[in-house]
């Protein structure tokens, strides 16, 4: 069962942050929550090999805290997810809470149903006392049948209530897809709460019934300069920013082999950082005295433990009209930089690949 979990939960990335998402084989999509993909339109989606697919969000419904995101991809290799049948869960029933926590590798954890039907602001909600942390949120709860029960929700916090988590249950995504004759794949809609029709223009209240719709709900969040700066060099990297994107102001992609991350330290730097290659076991002579022997300028080669970095800093107040083209230059020969140097370190000084490395997207 854990395979098919493993294989079928994604994570979710965009300038906001991260959260959880997983693909329903029958219907082609992804479900997440809204708040997970609030303020965007198009997101990333990464399965477990850390492989990055673009994502449009083609529906939202704030008051479900449900959104569906549609991938051009063939997906069919994927086993199936299957939704629970309707009030299947009872007190005490054992369930997995499936996601990516704070951004960090693919996690279940299990934990039982201490309510299947908690009311919370107007709306009836899974309680259980699995570990949920913000990351969590969209990603599926599974019951011992390996179906989905429910959707992971984190927003819910109490700091005397650390062994509570929350799921929507799967009622209400039932409801939202049973509400759906054909949904149209390349563009934003809003659900109304009230009549479940579509709404692809910005509208104030809802063109059928006239309910009023959520506030903000079709805006996009803009970038900050820094970001869009910062998304100039990527491109010119040849990659998608959006990709790219691992929160604000901060992003993490492959350069060929070679993990990039780029963000913003305390309001004053800017990194750009590769972890490019771990020390040999055994004569490393050879090695340190070429990194100490070689000028890397503008960049710097730094060791922690066994790990070799590249990295290249600037402060954010050097970044001017006049200097900005040379500090996105220095940016993307960082990358390129990386990509060159983890094969030069293992095939001269018998160095070994980092675990960041991705080799099947060696360039």
């Amino acid at each position: 069962m854990e395979q098919n979990i493993y294989s079928v939960v994604f994570k979710v990335t965009h300038a906001g942050g991260s959260g959880s998402c997983f693909y329903l084989k029958d219907k082609n999509l992804f479900v997440t929550n809204y708040h997970v993909v609030e303020g965007f339109h198009t997101v990333a989606v990464h399965d477990n090999e850390r492989n990055p697919y673009l994502a449009k969000v083609v529906l939202v419904n704030p008051t479900l805290d449900i959104a569906l995101l549609a991938v051009d991809h063939d997906f069919s290799a994927l086993p199936s997810l299957n939704l629970a049948a309707d009030d299947s869960l009872v007190i005490s029933n054992k369930i997995r809470v499936a996601g990516y926590p704070y951004g960090m590798p693919f996690t279940v954890t299990e934990g039982t149903v201490s309510s299947p039907k908690q009311l919370m602001n107007g709306q009836y909600y899974i309680q259980t006392d699995a570990a949920v942390n913000p990351g969590n949120s969209g990603g599926p709860i599974i019951n011992d049948k390996d179906e989905v029960v429910g959707i992971t929700v984190s927003k819910f916090t109490n700091s005397d209530a650390d062994n509570m988590g929350f799921g929507i249950r799967v009622e209400s995504l039932r409801k939202l897809f049973d509400s759906l004759e054909e949904l149209d794949r390349d563009c934003f809609q809003v659900q109304c709460d009230s009549c479940d029709g579509l709404i692809a223009e910005e509208e104030e209240f809802c063109p059928s019934c006239g309910e009023k719709l959520p506030e903000g709900v079709f805006e996009e969040r803009q970038l900050s300069p820094l970001s869009e700066f910062c998304e100039a060099a990527i491109e010119q990297m040849g990659i998608n920013p959006i990709l790219a994107r691992d929160g604000n102001e901060a992003w993490l992609f492959h350069k060929g082999s070679s993990e990039i991350r780029m963000f913003v330290y305390d309001r004053t730097y800017l990194f750009a950082v590769s972890p490019i290659n771990l020390l040999p076991k055994k004569e490393v002579g050879k090695v340190l005295n070429y990194m100490l022997d070689t000028d890397f300028y503008p960049y710097k080669l730094g060791i922690e433990g066994r790990q070799i970095y590249i990295c290249y800093r600037i402060h954010l107040a050097d970044i001017s009209e006049e200097s900005e083209e040379r500090i996105r230059q220095n940016l993307v020969n960082l990358a390129e930089k990386a990509d060159e140097m983890d094969n030069l370190l293992v095939e001269q000084f018998g160095c070994e690949f980092s675990a960041y490395t991705k080799h099947e997207q060696a360039s």
